[in-house]
């Protein structure tokens, strides 16, 4: 089931499932310790007599967020049982705390008992062993705890703190379902502590005037000690639960408000989820840095392992796309976690977890005649290095650099200048980005070439001449081996990798593949290049779902999470990242505005296509346009917020242009398909554009809407962008 509404801080995520169940508690990192283990923990209602779980048929559910926040607005209504409820949940700013408000409105004509029920299920450090719940008698709260994890259950209604009634309980063992059975008659069984697997329930008592409301709050502490927690309860106790839903919905407000952006042409609704994207990609951030791909657990019931993971390319994204819509503190705090984990041989490995170390793997490190065959996406290395250079061109940040120079610029520089084809001169085999092959993808060579640009840019800016000739000429060697071997005359587009045998016998895999976007998004061709611009068209015209969901599949007859075999009309489920994919490419080639309409049908299709609460899953079933795999899926957030930036900045350049341009006819076959871009007196394209320049790349390196013609300015001359104080050259060994 989807998560539907993820609150969290960067420390303490909780996930809402379409039942507003409350689903996982991730604690102290952002998709590390699943502290219930996927497990719902429920919400129930008792009233003259009749009790439902909110999960339960009767309900009317609305899953929402406050607007501009990571604050919830729920609507509940059972017509059986007359009663609406209002629920808002918040994890605060600042302090692991997790609050849920619940207005309850009284829809009979005389007044009515009602009880509330908090059920929290227990999987401690993400297993069901030695657990303990008890119930602690001087602040009547139930207390979880094993090791250095500990959990608080309180409420509060009319002043009064602490709860009303509580139990404790064995679950999943000795034919037991759990502590939550306890609540169905309205009582509580009042039991003082359980120890193994265990649940609890604690309640709170109202007595809700005739058509009147009553209100009453429940929150959660997380900490590593019981005084910590403890702590946490005092001082809602002192200030009052509603003041830290208040300033957390403020703060991400304000979060906001700091980054807005015109709105084009766009409807209300596609800027709103604009802004939602931006805040649940905060909301999958790990204050270590690690920018984790997805934390719906519910995938586990497939494979047992989830994608809870920072993959780096996902990461590198993510960052980008923050960076360009003005945020400098979380890429930040991404890039120097990589910088910490990159092996000193300058590549990154598959996958880690929130903490920093080696995530899982199903990438072996032998090849079948067991020689080394490195467990790699390179594209996951090239990328972060780019997104380094886009983040640095943004905000000119030398102090951030200078550590970050030589395990993310030349570790990495060296190694891409290297790890390559002897027969080609193209990159090295490694896997490619949907994790499925092995070869030499064509998304891992423009990524590559990208990264060994920015690796060259960032030498020539620091005074490292020989390195930075030393990357620019190995990815000039991969660019022309590229469009050499990739080019397929015949069928007039790209191939999306080939394979070299022990004999040098190069095989093309034609497979239309919307990953061939990243032959110009990352600026090794322009937009309108005729070579992308044929391999776009048939990315359109063969991974186009031709059902009334639409949206476009990942490649030719993708079998992942697969539904229909009619694979003519069906080549594969609809993602998101694909769909924005070629969105973001009619964008940047536009010239008029009318030439924007393909990319804002795009951009429409995905607004349509997202959960009421605004969330983004990864792809959708091809004919209900149901959720499908993880839900949010933190990639196609990014992906969203960075195809309406680009469109946003497209459309108001052209707005601002004196006149319409005519379209650049594409030119014949065999003339000279593009311009060479201007250089800087290094021999360096575009090194200095604005990210936010609406003028098309030309091949440069520059990320997709970049303009290409403006050299990097020396150091020594350099202004920041928060003021006009001059920043000195930095030393050239950093």
């Amino acid at each position: 089931m989807p998560r539907d509404l993820p609150v969290g801080n960067g420390t303490l995520l909780v996930n809402f499932d379409r039942a507003y169940n409350l689903c996982d508690v991730y604690y102290p990192h952002v998709g590390q310790e699943n502290h219930t283990n996927g497990n719902p923990c429920r919400f129930g209602v008792w009233c003259d007599g009749q009790f439902a779980w909110l999960s339960d048929q009767g309900w009317e559910l609305d899953l929402r967020y406050e607007e501009g926040s990571l604050v919830t607005r729920v609507t509940a209504q059972h017509g059986g049982l007359r009663l609406r409820l209002h629920c808002m949940d918040a994890v605060d700013l600042g302090r692991n705390l997790y609050l849920k408000r619940v207005v309850v409105e009284n829809q009979a004509h005389q007044a009515r008992d009602v009880r509330l029920f908090f059920h929290f299920t227990c999987y401690l450090w993400g297993n069901n062993v030695g657990d303990t719940a008890y119930f602690d008698p001087r602040n009547r709260a139930l207390v979880h705890y094993k090791g250095t994890r500990y959990f608080w259950v309180s409420g509060q209604h009319r002043g009064e703190f602490g709860l009303k009634s509580y139990a404790t309980g064995v679950k999943e063992a000795n034919g037991l379902e759990g502590t939550w059975r306890d609540a169905e008659d309205g009582l509580l069984s009042r039991n003082r502590i359980a120890q193994g697997s265990v649940d609890s329930v604690g309640a709170l008592h109202m007595e809700v005037p005739a058509g009147g409301s009553e209100t009453a709050y429940f929150w959660l502490g997380a900490g590593r000690s019981y005084y910590e927690i403890r702590e946490l309860d005092q001082l809602v106790r002192q200030r009052g639960p509603e003041v830290f839903i208040t300033r957390t919905r403020d703060y991400w407000r304000c979060w906001l408000r700091c980054r807005e952006r015109p709105s084009a042409d766009l409807p209300p609704a596609a800027i709103a989820l604009r802004d939602r994207s931006l805040l649940i990609l905060r909301s999958q951030i790990d204050d270590s840095g690690a920018i984790i791909a997805a934390n719906d657990s519910d995938i586990l019931r497939f494979g047992r392992d989830t994608y809870s993971y920072m993959w780096p390319r996902d990461g590198a994204l993510v960052a980008y796309a923050l960076t360009v819509a003005g945020y400098a503190e979380m890429p930040r705090r991404f890039f120097d976690l990589c910088a910490r984990i990159i092996l000193r041989e300058g590549y990154l490995l598959h996958k880690y977890n929130p903490d920093g170390s080696p995530g899982s793997s199903w990438h072996p490190w032998a090849s079948p005649d067991e020689q080394l065959n490195l467990p790699i996406q390179e594209d996951e290395t090239a990328l972060v290095t780019w997104a380094l250079w886009q983040h640095f061109r943004r905000f000119q940040d030398l102090d951030m650099l200078r550590p970050l120079y030589r395990p993310l610029v030349r570790a990495p520089g060296d190694f891409m200048a290297r790890y390559r084809d002897a027969r080609t001169g193209l990159p090295a085999p490694s896997h490619d980005l949907w994790e499925e092959r092995r070869g030499i993808p064509l998304f891992t060579v423009a990524t590559v070439w990208a990264g060994l640009r920015a690796a060259a840019a960032f030498a020539e800016a620091l005074g490292e001449g020989a390195p930075a000739t030393t990357y620019r000429r190995a990815a000039d060697e991969i660019k022309a081996a590229a469009l050499l071997h990739f080019w397929d005359d015949v069928r007039g587009r790209f191939a999306r990798m080939v394979t070299v045998d022990a004999d040098g016998h190069l095989e093309r895999d034609m497979t239309v593949d919307a990953s061939l976007y990243g032959v110009w998004a990352f600026g090794m061709l322009a937009p309108d290049d005729e070579r992308v611009v044929s391999t776009m068209r048939a990315i359109a015209e063969h991974l186009a779902v031709r059902t009334p969901v639409g949206g476009i599949a990942r490649y030719e007859r993708d079998a992942y999470h697969q539904v229909a075999q009619d694979v003519a009309t069906v080549p594969g489920n609809p993602w998101f990242i694909s769909t924005l994919w070629l969105a973001r490419w009619h964008v940047a080639r536009a010239r008029t505005r009318e030439e924007l309409s393909p990319a804002r049908e795009l951009i429409l299709w995905t607004l349509r296509h997202a959960l009421p609460s605004s969330v983004l899953p990864e792809q959708v079933h091809p004919f209900t346009g149901e959720p499908l795999s993880v839900s949010p899926l933190t990639w196609s957030h990014a992906e969203y917020a960075l195809a309406v930036h680009e469109y946003t900045e497209r459309y108001a350049a052209l707005e601002a242009a004196p006149a319409a341009r005519p379209t650049v006819a594409a030119p014949a076959r065999g003339a000279a398909r593009r311009r060479e871009p201007a250089t800087s007196p290094g021999g360096l394209a575009a090194a200095g554009a604005p990210v936010s320049s609406p003028a098309p790349a030309s091949g440069d390196g520059s990320a997709p809407g970049e303009a290409a013609e403006t050299p990097l300015p020396s150091p020594a001359s350099r202004s920041e962008e928060r003021g006009d104080e001059r920043v000195e050259p930095p030393l050239a060994q950093t």
